[in-house]
């Protein structure tokens, strides 16, 4: 069935390309390139761009019709993704807020707009539901599934080792370093370790003295970092000057940055991440960069940058959105998506180990699938660990406790449905 929807997919675009010229497919990108937070942002930035620069050059685009993954740039500000939003969402298929705060301040749009938000590991966790969050799209993994499995990393799979033990939450003073604390506080009461909220200021992102004074004083069993930016580079420099255990130290896949590590080489060593994403550039997919986007002079890469897990996830972030696409042209057969068709395609995902091959993305992630009430499909993760050069995989792909999630979930869209009425809600989402 799938071969014939295909074969049809390709005769709706031979017919269409014997007609009017065809259009683009506009997929911006609410991008922050400036400002504190670019260090991190450019390579995830580079690595979506190329992707798509890439099926352009080799496939004409997707379904024969050329990508426009216009950048918009925000500075991570909150203000100024809003303003992007509006600025391009007219002719958008889907919007990329790239923020926590931004997409909380674009989700109760979505109804009104019906344009599908994707942010692929960010985000309001319980955007997951998709009965309550029809246009919202999170995958592979929530902040919730992330805090779930550091969890279980620390405590060798069974969280009732954690039981009498302190456990630092150094985080970013913002949305998204927010965002674990509900599920990070009810697995504390249910398992009896002490919780230890730090937040880290704007400001003090990268004059974190303050902070690590009060971990010296608390001594905290572990440290789990919620930080982006500068925030990350900052801590990392601090947790070694103070002579804090590296393998006590881990973080969120938003904090396990090349760059970031590599400002303390060896000293970083047994400092952990989770990640949903792992850099491989034997991947064929990175092949077809290299020949289609690097050799031709396109990338806005390092050679370096190529091989980290920044720039791969940031490939594998865009092979999302592409498949989203794809399946939504097949569903509606026609190459020229709406936004409306597009969140058919992203509620419709199959990323099956098969499919990852056939896409060349082997080894860069884990399966996954998404459905009209599933919006993440949590594909779990693995634990990334620097070993004084590089990062490099740590564990076996841990999965989210979704026993000790899905209650608390359901009970945060309830909650935010409740505050935004009248918000619509799907009742006929069923699986």
């Amino acid at each position: 069935m799938k071969q014939l929807t295909r074969l049809a997919l390709a005769g709706a675009v031979a017919a269409f390309g014997t007609g009017a010229v065809a259009q683009e497919l506009f997929t911006p990108n609410l991008s922050y390139r400036t400002g504190p937070f670019a260090a991190t942002g450019i390579p995830l930035m580079n690595g979506q761009k190329d992707y798509m620069d890439m099926l352009n050059a080799r496939d004409g685009g997707i379904g024969g019709i050329p990508i426009n993954f216009e950048e918009c740039e925000t500075g991570y500000s909150t203000e100024k993704g809003v303003e992007c939003y509006e600025r391009t969402k007219g002719a958008a298929i889907v919007t990329q807020p790239w923020s926590t705060g931004i997409t909380l301040q674009v989700l109760p749009k979505t109804n009104v707009d019906q344009i599908p938000i994707l942010a692929p590991g960010y985000g309001f966790s319980p955007m997951s539901d998709g009965k309550t969050f029809q246009w919202a799209f999170n995958p592979p993994a929530s902040y919730w599934d992330g805090a779930s499995m550091l969890l279980q990393a620390i405590s060798d799979g069974d969280l009732s080792n954690l039981e009498g033990k302190k456990i630092a939450h150094l985080h970013l003073d913002h949305p998204y370093g927010k965002e674990p604390l509900p599920l990070f506080e009810a697995m504390a009461e249910k398992h009896g370790f002490e919780l230890l909220p730090i937040p880290v200021g704007l400001s003090e992102m990268q004059n974190q003295s303050a902070q690590w004074l009060q971990i010296r004083r608390e001594r905290p069993d572990f440290v789990i970092m919620w930080g982006w930016g500068a925030m990350n580079a900052g801590a990392i420099t601090e947790a070694v000057k103070t002579r804090y255990p590296m393998d006590q130290f881990v973080g969120v896949w938003w904090s396990g940055h090349s760059d970031d590590l590599q400002l303390v080489g060896e000293d970083g060593a047994g400092y952990r991440a989770i990640s949903w994403s792992l850099p491989n550039p034997d991947a064929p997919v990175m092949a077809a960069i290299r020949e289609h986007v690097v050799d031709t002079g396109k990338t806005l890469a390092s050679a370096e940058e190529l091989d980290e897990v920044f720039y791969g996830r940031g490939v594998v972030i865009s092979a999302i959105l592409a498949e989203g696409i794809r399946v939504a042209q097949e569903m509606h057969g026609t190459a020229e998506i709406s936004a409306p068709q597009l969140r058919d395609g992203l509620a419709n995902l199959d990323f099956t180990q098969a499919r990852i091959d056939e896409l060349g993305l082997t080894g860069m992630m884990a399966p996954f699938s998404t459905s009209c009430s599933d919006h993440t499909g949590h594909s779990g993760g693995w634990m990334i660990e620097w070993d004084g050069a590089k990062f490099v995989q740590a564990s076996d792909l841990l999965t989210a406790d979704r026993a000790a999630i899905d209650p608390l979930e359901a009970e945060k869209a309830a909650e935010y449905a409740a505050a935004n009425a009248p918000w619509p809600v799907n009742e006929d989402c069923d699986s």
